[in-house]
């Protein structure tokens, strides 16, 4: 059962408890309101983890690094690696770290946050596009309270761009 998050997908710590419980106990840091001890603990985590280690590590790492950094082009470069991660993971690899989710359950969440960062950078194009991606990968997540979550976060995106500037 699982009973911690990742990035918003359920999360077994006694399957997969190393890194990515850490990720878990750093997005607990950055929701009470420690940013910064986040910051930290998910650079020590990208230190360890590297652009060639496990994609779902970099994913999970890089996801919450751009959750915590405060300039938007940085934010930038931590989701366009996270949407990168994800997209080299293979069928199987998010089970095996206990985690109910398919690996395109994480795309409507990484444009999403893709969507909001370009909009932040004044960059419209991308942001529509990342906001149709997260659309359309809605179909991947099941009708849950996530889900929920990400389809008011798609919708508040659309009224954003949608609105004057």
């Amino acid at each position: 059962m699982a009973d911690s998050t990742v990035n918003g997908a359920p999360h077994d710590p006694a399957v997969d408890g190393g890194l990515l419980g850490e990720v878990a106990m750093g997005i607990g840091w950055a929701r009470s309101g420690d940013r910064e001890g986040a910051r930290l603990l998910f650079a020590a985590l990208w230190a360890r983890v590297g652009e060639a280690g496990d994609a779902l590590h970099r994913c999970a790492v890089a996801h919450s690094m751009a959750d915590v950094v405060d300039d938007p082009r940085a934010e930038l470069r931590w989701d366009l690696r996270a949407l990168a991660a994800a997209r080299e993971l293979r069928d199987g690899r998010l089970a095996e770290a206990g985690m109910a989710v398919s690996p395109e359950g994480l795309f409507p969440s990484l444009h999403l946050n893709l969507g909001d960062v370009y909009r932040r950078l004044g960059d419209a194009t991308n942001a529509v596009l990342h906001l149709h991606a997260g659309r359309e990968a809605l179909a991947a997540l099941p009708p849950d309270g996530y889900r929920t979550r990400i389809e008011e976060g798609l919708e508040r995106l659309a009224a954003r761009l949608a609105a004057p500037p």
